[in-house]
């Protein structure tokens, strides 16, 4: 048996390439070297030789400026690209041509063309780019991102380091990395990239673009095997809003999510862990469509909901002003809403001020590792609460209890209790009763800081 199935591995399993030449050689003219040159302002090393104010001030200025005018001069930057169209479409990263003045992309034949910008998403950091060409330019094309496996092989292709054209070959090491933005959907190689690299394809063998090279994990600058490509999926989408428009036009659904964890879960009475858990809902198509806070959103446009990323990246992808119907759960009942998106470029919301101070107050109960008070008139001059906000203020946290290891702090405000509004000390108690009685472990709560909300549920174990 042990040996019918390794039998069945090897028969399953893709060979080592006997060379990534002939890809190589056949996909080569469709990459390029990107030279960015910029103009900066004058001198901008160091200035502070000595401290200010001191008496030998003037004498170092003078002799540091000696012989350097102080004048504008021009800085230049190196990348990768590739070309996807015949006509002159080159994809590469926002960060290789951001602030650039001047474009010029060198090809692998040897010829140079300066590009005009198209456009740029600092989002997925992808910049499209054009250049007028007399015969028609040797492309590639994008693959399926999604069919890429780990242990798949992969190549990589740019300009390292300023070095021109070089090629490296290694696995798709893991898949759906994020590393800072919201729309992250990386590709985890160990083909060597380096800087330089940033905005040329990942090839697979098929010699489909199924990733963009755009960061390295390493603490010395160098490649240890640790490289991110952005998942061709992602970039496409990209790509064809700028080559359409100039600029992306995102799905927006207005709605503030968090994941459901398994202690929500238990607390809203969910079967599973899965969904996104409306935390607030501002003026905006959702609000329209009739949600609510404390809604979790199972399905969106038929398409599962499993957290808060993937319905992020579901509502961008979705054309502006589309209908589509979002299955939410609402106090253990399914609803289906149809809401109609709007545009999330359009819709950036003001970053909320930082909470202030708590000040102290008369009234005050001490439950469950919290120290809360009702919402005074001073309370709310000092946490600066808006009036239409009703709730308890949190005076003080236990920091050996469960609340604030979940994360609940001095100064945030409890507006809702096992999806009730509270707005005193009592219907507090109540709330807590009453999920007792009902045999929960967990209380949900919707807790505001400096006016952003967030559920957290809190065990009920402690007094």
């Amino acid at each position: 048996m042990v040996l019918i199935v390794s039998q069945t591995l090897m028969a399953q399993a893709r060979g080592v390439p006997e060379s990534f030449a002939d890809l190589a050689e056949r996909i080569s003219p469709a990459v390029v070297n990107i030279t960015t040159s910029t103009v900066v302002a004058g001198r901008t090393g160091p200035q502070g030789i000595v401290p200010e104010g001191s008496p030998f001030e003037d004498f170092f200025r003078d002799f540091q400026n000696r012989g350097q005018p102080d004048r504008p001069r021009r800085s230049s930057a190196l990348g990768s690209g590739f070309v996807i169209s015949e006509d002159g479409y080159i994809v590469t990263n926002n960060h290789v041509i951001e602030g650039a003045d001047e474009i010029t992309i060198e090809f692998f034949e040897g010829f140079e063309l300066p590009a005009e910008l198209v456009g740029t998403d600092p989002n997925t950091d992808i910049a499209l780019l054009k250049v007028e060409a007399d015969n028609p330019l040797k492309f590639v094309s994008f693959g399926n991102s999604d069919n890429a496996r780990v242990g798949d092989w992969v190549m990589a292709m740019g300009n390292p380091l300023g070095q021109g054209f070089s090629v490296s070959a290694g696995i798709v090491s893991a898949r759906n990395r994020a590393l800072s933005g919201t729309y992250d959907d990386y590709i985890q190689t160990d083909a060597a990239i380096n800087r330089g690299n940033s905005g040329g394809p990942l090839f697979n063998m098929d010699g489909d673009v199924i990733g963009v090279n755009t960061a390295i994990l390493s603490p010395n600058g160098g490649s240890i095997g640790i490289g991110f490509s952005m998942a061709s999926n992602v970039v496409t989408k990209v790509v064809d809003q700028l080559q359409e428009f100039g600029e992306t036009r995102r799905g927006w659904l207005g709605v503030r999510i968090q994941d459901v964890t398994p202690d929500v879960a238990e607390a809203l009475g969910l079967d599973a862990a899965r969904g996104a858990l409306v935390s607030d809902v501002p003026e905006g198509p959702a609000m329209d469509a009739g949600m609510k806070a404390g809604d979790v959103i199972l399905s969106f446009d038929g398409t599962e909901v499993e957290d808060t990323r993937q319905l992020v990246r579901v509502v961008a992808n979705t054309p502006v002003g589309a209908t589509v119907r979002v299955e939410v759960n609402r106090d253990g009942e399914t609803e289906v809403l149809r809401v109609t998106l709007g545009r999330r470029e359009e819709a950036q919301g003001a970053v909320p001020a930082a909470a202030p101070a708590m000040p102290e107050a008369p009234t005050q109960l001490d439950l469950l590792g919290l120290t809360l008070a009702p919402l005074t008139d001073d309370i709310r001059a000092e946490l600066e609460v808006d009036g239409d906000i009703d709730g308890l203020a949190v005076m003080n946290v236990d920091e050996t209890s469960q609340a604030f290891e979940k994360g609940l702090r001095a100064g945030d405000v409890i507006t809702e209790a096992g999806q009730s509004p509270v707005k005193s000390l009592a219907e507090f108690e109540e709330r807590i009763a009453e999920a007792r009685d009902e045999g929960r472990k967990s209380l949900l709560l919707l807790v505001r800081r400096a006016g952003d909300p967030r559920f957290l549920a809190l065990g009920l174990e402690e007094d």
